[in-house]
């Protein structure tokens, strides 16, 4: 099992955690929390199968957190001695005094049980970090120039990051954290008769090692050896005729649908108006809670920080809150929401779920998802038989492009590519398409989901939220699934219209 590497833990961290939760007491602030953290990002990028760019990016630093008054303070510095970091505490409880007489709102925070010396390190067997940059390059450059003997043009990247965390407040939780995460992508485009197109894989991003991209969690070479065949036939295919079908949608698609219209509509700042700026509230508000019908009764829906390699599964939050799993879609209702420690006291949920996180060091936590996830049916159908139960519909593989309202309700998304279904059987990739639907009709036309044979963890390395704005990595696991008479749109019609 990976161990926190030796040169976090030289750091001085308990010094700077007791002069900064020292001060910060001293100063009367009811509640006080320290977090240090170290970010280390790598990116590589290659363009027809020659290095185009590369970045690596080392973010250390710490944060003070205080409650004085009823009222938030926050600093944040980069000077790793107990001195400054006390400092940075002080400039936190200035903050907090100085915002209190404009504050209305008090803030209190739900009680979480102590955590003590917690260790907690993610599921990985080969840190990227360990890997010479020249064998990485080496790799995408030979997937690439596979890729280019049936493609015009090939991009590929690979993004990796590190991510370490210490965490202390004054309750006397301390907890220590070292979590790995990297997304390899390659991308192949074409021109034809009709004119040009891409394709990209649709392996997801993972909470694993590098030993992801030697062959653990997916079937690279299986992939890349298909995908020029399958752009090819993507080229020659018909525009899609627009209309009601049967949707088949696999995991690969249907993770984005997951996080546009689910993740982003349940949490609960999102929900009760307190994150309204960036992206939206959420049609799903709190006075629905226990009777909206999201969904047929055969969609559950979970929040889970705990799920093997899912990018948003920790040991403890940002407010030191242990991982959970919790229950949002029960049946197709409405049951539950991402809280914070805030938001779970202010709403009477008594414990947060654990759904605090902060993007450097530099920025305060605010509420972000879980891995949301939908449930595969226990002993549900795999893909095929899915299609067999369909007359005339489509089959959508792989993301791509999205457009959703401000409450999370009116959407539509496209995907790498789509098979017309007819009489049970594919007939073949069409073009030009598009499902829109809004949020509640479309999950209440699920019909039926895949056994766990068809569940894939999905996900995305930026989630965006927050002013300033913050990026989360995050998971959205999804079996395929039977939607019936959900509108398909030609979007070269609809955009010339």
């Amino acid at each position: 099992m990976r161990q926190i590497d030796a040169d976090f833990l030289e750091l001085p961290l308990r010094q700077l955690a007791d002069a900064a939760l020292q001060r910060a007491r001293d100063l009367g602030a009811e509640h006080a929390d320290f977090r240090l953290e170290r970010v280390r990002a790598e990116t590589l990028s290659l363009y027809d199968a020659r290095l185009e760019g590369a970045t690596d990016a080392d973010d250390l630093g710490y944060a003070v957190r205080v409650v004085k008054a009823g009222t938030w303070g926050f600093a944040a510095g980069i000077h790793l001695t107990p001195e400054a970091a006390a400092r940075v505490a002080e400039q936190a409880v200035r903050v907090a005094e100085v915002s209190a007489p404009i504050n209305r709102e008090p803030i209190e925070l739900a009680p979480e049980p102590v955590h003590a010396e917690a260790v907690w390190v993610s599921a990985y067997d080969v840190d990227p970090f360990e890997v010479p940059s020249a064998d990485k390059v080496a790799l995408l450059a030979d997937w690439s120039a596979g890729l280019l003997k049936g493609a015009d043009h090939v991009s590929a990247r690979l993004l990796q990051v590190k991510e370490q965390k210490f965490y202390a407040d004054t309750a006397g939780t301390v907890t220590t954290q070292q979590r790995v995460r990297v997304h390899p992508k390659l991308n192949a485009m074409k021109a034809g008769e009709s004119g040009f197109d891409d394709m990209s894989t649709i392996a997801p991003p993972v909470g694993r090692g590098y030993e992801y991209l030697t062959g653990t969690g997916w079937d690279w070479q299986g992939e890349l050896a298909r995908l020029p065949e399958l752009l090819a036939e993507k080229l020659a295919a018909p525009s899609v005729e627009a209309g009601d079908y049967d949707l088949v949608i696999d995991p690969s698609n249907l993770w984005l649908t997951i996080h546009e219209s689910i993740g982003h509509a349940t949490e609960l700042d999102r929900a009760l108006g307190y994150e309204a700026a960036y992206a939206g509230t959420s049609f799903a508000t709190f006075d629905q809670l226990g009777e909206l019908v999201y969904g047929s009764p055969l969609m559950n829906v979970t929040g889970d920080r705990t799920v093997t390699h899912g990018l948003a599964t920790v040991g403890y939050d940002d407010e030191g809150v242990r991982g959970q799993s919790f229950d949002i879609v029960k049946d197709g209702i409405l049951v539950g929401y991402q809280l914070d420690r805030r938001m779970a006291l202010m709403k009477g949920f008594g414990r947060s779920n654990g759904c605090a996180f902060a993007d450097s060091p530099g920025h305060m936590p605010i509420q972000r998802m879980a891995n949301v996830s939908l449930q595969a049916a226990p002993d549900g159908p795999g893909t095929d038989e899915l299609i067999a139960g369909v007359e005339r519909g489509i089959y959508i593989v792989g993301d791509k492009s999205w457009s959703i309202d401000m409450q999370r309700y009116n959407f539509q998304f496209t995907g790498q590519r789509a098979y017309r279904i007819s009489h049970g059987k594919l007939a073949g990739q069409v073009r030009d398409f598009a499902y829109q639907a809004t949020t509640t009709d479309f999950w209440q036309s699920m019909e039926a989901v895949g056994g766990p044979g068809t569940y894939v963890l999905g996900g995305a390395f930026n989630c965006g939220k927050g002013q300033p704005g913050q990026v989360a990595p995050v998971s959205h696991g999804c079996p395929s699934a039977l939607f019936r008479g959900v509108r398909i749109l030609n979007t070269v019609q609809e955009g010339g219209k």
